[in-house]
């Protein structure tokens, strides 16, 4: 879905959006949330999994579960129900994209059923002093931020703080207190590299999660370690970062 010049995805200043609603039936409380999930995506041939990604992530909402809530910030209501007994809960996802250019090369935005964003966005949107400003309006909207996959170049400058484009930005004005997930993905050549494992470990300084490349033979030819993690195992790990953070435990 090409995105339309002006128009964000319910993109606010404010998280009304994670106030919950909720009901008190005599034998539980029912919560309902949404939940805003931003998908990176950078020049690595894994980019070909973004429309896979993309509709795994979209099967969450029917994300439900029992248990106590343990509010955690950013995501603490200002007032939550009173109830103490066992607390019902559904959760709504709602998925943007944001692509590098290189990116483009490998899928098609007609695939992706997404609002889509890349650098061109950023500057058409802002004519004047009063106009959005996306890269931090994207960094209000997001729950959690995934970057998959995370190439070579990518890593480097995101380790080094380089902001040159929408998504780096997004991730230089990101909330540390909110949840960040990274995918590498490069040939085994350049993962081996020593700068490699000392960039990877600055993110993860940064406190940022990784979800580790794996062993696999790979689109170049060779075989070896540095392949994006399989497309379940990050929705996986997406799954366990939100019962994490919004603070319930599945039953």
């Amino acid at each position: 879905m090409e995105p339309s010049p002006g128009r964000l995805p319910e993109l606010e200043a404010t998280r009304p959006h994670m106030e919950p609603k909720a009901t008190c039936p005599a034998a539980a409380c029912l919560v309902e949330r949404k939940f805003h999930v931003l998908v990176g995506v950078t020049g690595s041939v894994a980019a070909l999994k973004l429309p896979l990604l993309v509709s795994k992530l979209l099967d969450i909402p029917g994300l439900h579960g029992m248990g106590q809530p343990h509010w955690e910030e950013p995501w603490k209501p200002q007032s939550t129900c009173s109830c103490e007994g066992p607390h019902a809960f559904h959760l709504q996802l709602e998925v943007a994209v944001v692509t590098t250019e290189r990116a483009k090369h490998f899928y098609n935005p007609q695939d992706i059923p997404v609002s889509l964003y890349s650098d061109a966005d950023e500057w058409e949107m802002w004519k004047c002093r009063t106009d959005p400003v996306l890269h931090i309006d994207l960094r209000r909207w997001a729950d959690l931020l995934l970057v998959a996959p995370l190439d070579a170049n990518t890593l480097g400058k995101v380790a080094s703080g380089i902001c040159d484009n929408l998504l780096t930005c997004v991730i230089r004005a990101w909330d540390c207190s909110k949840p960040l997930l990274f995918c590498p993905a490069m040939n085994t050549a350049m993962w081996e590299h020593p700068v490699t494992a000392q960039q990877v470990n600055q993110l993860k300084a940064f406190g940022y999660v990784e979800i580790p490349c794996v062993t696999k033979k790979l689109v170049c030819g060779d075989k070896g370690l540095g392949a994006m993690a399989e497309v379940g195992t990050i929705v996986d790990k997406v799954k366990e970062v939100l019962f994490q953070h919004i603070g319930f435990q599945q039953s």
